[in-house]
């Protein structure tokens, strides 16, 4: 535990109020465009901002929500390195992504920052994660699809690297939130509506 306990305390509110920085919305309204929620799937990633904003606007999103998890998570290991603590900080970041208190707890689906939190965490875990994740985009072209079988396999790499187990537990969780999150794509998918990357 680290020497200073309000510091060790303040770190987990901190993070989730950082992960709940609207970072697609910031964007659009940047570039002068819609808010995303309110254009296209209405969610307020990377991939819906891409697609209502532009390509320059998805990308400076996704980079703004991996940094919403990595940041907290690499303070945390700073601070003390213990699985535990370091889980709980980043967990907060990825809850607030998901549940942000300034939208009134509607946020996006979290994959960004849970890419960010585990690049700290396991960058080889995360390095096969996106190996999934680009094969299964590639070979079926829906970035809902492949983002959800990349969080499945997250933990599971976890499970096999060196310093990667103690944070398994985790891993599920992000993992089945982002499932829960994907609810309406996996209702689209099952009906053939779902978006493709090339957009037919």
């Amino acid at each position: 535990m680290p020497s200073t306990p309000t510091l060790y305390l303040a770190l987990i509110p901190l993070a989730y109020l950082l992960g709940s920085v609207p970072t697609g919305i910031v964007v659009s309204r940047a570039f002068g465009k819609a808010d995303p929620r309110t254009a296209g799937s209405g969610n307020i990633g990377a991939t819906n901002v891409g697609r209502t904003s532009g390509k320059a606007a998805g990308v400076l999103t996704l980079a703004g929500d991996i940094v919403k998890g990595a940041f907290p998570a690499y303070i945390a290991l700073l601070v003390d390195p213990d699985p535990i603590f370091v889980s709980l900080v980043a967990l907060a970041a990825f809850i607030g992504h998901l549940f942000p208190v300034y939208l009134k707890f509607r946020g996006g689906k979290g994959v960004a920052t849970a890419c960010g939190i585990m690049l700290v965490i396991s960058p080889i875990a995360t390095l096969l994660s996106g190996a999934v994740f680009l094969i299964v985009v590639l070979v079926k072209r829906y970035v809902s699809l492949g983002s959800m079988l990349a969080s499945v396999s997250l933990p599971v790499f976890l499970s096999f690297i060196r310093g990667g187990r103690p944070y398994v537990p985790m891993g599920v969780i992000i993992s089945v939130l982002i499932i829960i999150k994907h609810t309406d794509n996996i209702r689209r998918l099952t009906a053939g509506k779902e978006n493709k990357i090339s957009g037919k």
